[in-house]
């Protein structure tokens, strides 16, 4: 099992040489900085009831503090901001309730290009409208090395799911959509939720980003750090 992990997070890594984008094409490794979302930051204590438009205010105050366009990270992170959503938190038992991230996060403005991070098609798309879920959503088939994966690019507009059809092809680094706003990416601050999936499980246009304690080792195995293939 362990090396099933290892041998596939591997694969990942060495698919990319370098820095590769994934959100706007003008963006540089050096306008990122990595923000800490987590259960454990004090500074999300002070937000009001973790709304969008606190979020919004945190995340451009660490952006201008820091002299930067971009914040990434949450892979394997703990979050509270779930606690907000049933969707996420319906368990009197906290080892059952989703809290713990499993994608990495890329905050930037609203409207900002969505990349193909490599070659493949489009395997499916589809508006997850919950509360607190991923909005529209695209998720893309790549095949290299006689392997199958699929990234996953969540919060992103509505615009985006125009004109898109399944089993289209997409090229490295070419655009796929844009960043969607708090109204229709599920009531977030404008963010990338980036997934790396090895078994889609027979999912389309959705698939969990969120994990239990109870499921987190299946999840963390077959979704392996997205940053393996940014490298940011």
């Amino acid at each position: 099992m362990q090396s099933m992990k290892a041998n596939f997070a591997e694969y990942i890594s060495g698919l990319t040489a370098g820095f590769t984008p994934v959100v706007g094409g003008d963006l540089k490794q050096e306008d990122f900085i990595a923000i800490d979302l987590s259960a454990n930051n004090p500074e999300l204590l002070k937000l009001e009831q973790l709304s969008s438009e606190a979020f919004s205010f945190f995340i451009e105050h660490n952006l201008k503090v820091a002299g930067k366009k971009a914040a990434f990270g949450g892979y394997n992170e703990v979050r509270k901001l779930y606690q907000r959503s049933r969707l996420f938190n319906k368990n009197v038992d906290e080892f059952l309730n989703r809290n713990i991230h499993i994608g990495l996060d890329i905050w930037t403005a609203e409207g900002t290009d969505v990349l193909a991070v490599l070659d493949g098609k489009i395997h499916s798309f589809k508006d997850n409208t919950n509360f607190g879920d991923y909005g529209p959503t695209i998720i893309v088939e790549h095949n290299f090395q006689e392997e199958t994966f699929y990234s996953l690019y969540g919060h992103l507009s509505r615009n985006s799911l125009k004109n898109i059809e399944v089993g289209q092809q997409v090229q490295a680094q070419s655009k796929i959509a844009e960043l969607g706003a708090a109204e229709e990416n599920g009531d977030y601050a404008p963010h990338l939720h980036f997934q790396i999936i090895r078994d889609i499980q027979g999912n389309n246009g959705d698939y969990p980003g969120v994990a239990s304690k109870k499921d987190l080792d299946f999840y963390l195995e077959n979704c392996p750090d997205p940053n393996l293939l940014l490298k940011i």
